[in-house]
């Protein structure tokens, strides 16, 4: 039976490299059917107590909740926005956070991050790590992507062949605690 993944860079841009390198990596695990989100698809109001107070969970919290309940693994690329998640992502964790304390339903994960810069966004996933690693049973995975337009084309992928070995590593550590 297939395993299903829930895939998204964590980035609102039209043109997001975390959303590019998200679906690659989607696309090289075998035997899975994994659904890449928008997170355009699931703008809401910025989160506020008093917000909650007052209108109750949006629904599309609920509909991303439920996408994530449904899936066998998760796969995130994250933007480094100054050091952290990017806004539109924040904004949806915490307002499915809003709807149970584990917003990933405790599934394996791989926790990835590019950027332009040689650092690859290793501050985010970084962050994102540690935070998961305390709310989360199952394994997470990490992989970093420096340079993202000298280390990756459509064509080829991963260009670096460390880079490629260090990806498919995590990969396959990824499919194997699906």
């Amino acid at each position: 039976m297939k395993k299903k993944i829930i895939s998204l860079g964590a980035s609102n841009s039209t043109k997001s490299i975390n959303r590019t390198l998200a679906h690659y990596a989607s696309k090289e695990l075998k035997n899975v059917d994994f659904e890449l989100l928008d997170l355009n698809d699931y703008e809401m109001p910025i989160y506020s107590a008093d917000r909650e107070a007052e209108s109750g969970i949006p629904e599309l919290a609920h509909q991303f909740k439920a996408l994530i309940l449904e899936a066998d693994g998760i796969l995130i690329s994250f933007a480094e926005h100054n050091g952290a998640y990017s806004a539109a992502y924040k904004n949806i964790y915490d307002w499915v956070s809003r709807i149970e304390s584990d917003v990933w339903g405790n599934k394996p994960m791989l926790l990835m991050a590019t950027s332009p810069g040689s650092y690859g966004g290793k501050s985010v996933l970084a962050m994102a790590t540690a935070r998961y690693e305390r709310a989360n049973k199952k394994p997470i995975l990490n992989f970093s992507l420096p340079s993202f337009y000298e280390n990756f084309s459509n064509e080829e992928g991963i260009k670096d062949s460390s880079l490629r070995e260090e990806f498919y590593t995590e990969l396959k550590r990824f499919q194997e605690v699906l």
